[in-house]
């Protein structure tokens, strides 16, 4: 799976996730005041490096990944995978 910064940026909006400035940008999914899932995307253009830990880092299969970025998964049911995960 191809991630590119522009799909990144759409997966931040989508899900709501907090974000940081530093060397790269940071992301994070809170929930009630937790941190519940981390991640980072470097600065640049195009194609993103370490793109396969996305995915990981943020407890979701690559498809469902593709599925917010194509917006057919939204906040509501990205929390619901969370739910079913045990992680909220």
């Amino acid at each position: 799976m191809t991630i590119k910064a522009q799909e990144f940026d759409r997966v931040v909006e989508k899900l709501g996730l907090q974000t940081r400035k530093s060397k790269d940008l940071l992301a994070w999914f809170e929930y009630e005041g937790r941190k519940i899932t981390r991640t980072r995307r470097s600065h640049g253009k195009g194609d993103l490096p370490m793109q396969r830990s996305i995915p990981k880092q943020l407890m979701l299969t690559e498809q469902q990944l593709r599925d917010v970025i194509n917006c057919k998964l939204n906040r509501d049911a990205y929390i619901e995978i969370l739910r079913a995960k045990g992680l909220l």
